[in-house]
């Protein structure tokens, strides 16, 4: 399938744990496509703004923390087929290494989609209701020391 074909949304998350054995989540209060749930923080690019732009913007608005990222740690997409109101769909998400320098937890985004932003050991995410990017998140957490 040729990419004129098919709708491509761009998104950037970071990866944010602590000494403690904790990764920040937020949680999706969901909508008409996806179920309520824990996900990472992040979100969509906006039209003219690089990845990493997005993923510090989306991190600020969802956590209440600046960030300085580091190294792009994962890509990974997924795909969508068309349906009778709808073209066919691929979903391309970024996630980068960041560090938390300034600013204090709490959702500062008006009328989004994201309703709190929390600190949870990282041993018990797999037993919550959470979106598949969180999942690519354990997986680079087994493979990186953890950061604070």
């Amino acid at each position: 399938m040729d990419f004129r074909d098919y709708d491509t949304r761009l998104a950037a998350y970071v990866l944010l744990t602590d000494r403690a054995g904790r990764i920040l989540l937020t949680w999706f209060k969901g909508d008409a496509r996806s179920e309520p749930g824990w996900t990472m923080p992040g979100g969509g690019v906006e039209f003219d703004e690089s990845l990493q732009d997005a993923a510090v913007r989306e991190a600020y608005e969802e956590t209440g923390y600046h960030v300085a990222l580091g190294p792009l740690l994962a890509d990974h997409h997924f795909t969508v087929g068309a349906t009778a109101d709808r073209r066919p769909f691929r979903s391309q998400r970024f996630i980068f290494e960041a560090t938390i320098t300034g600013g204090e937890l709490g959702t500062t985004e008006v009328d989004g989609t994201t309703e709190v932003a929390r600190w949870l050991p990282v041993a018990e995410v797999p037993a919550l209701p959470r979106a598949d990017i969180v999942d690519v998140a354990l997986t680079l957490i087994e493979d990186r020391p953890t950061r604070g």
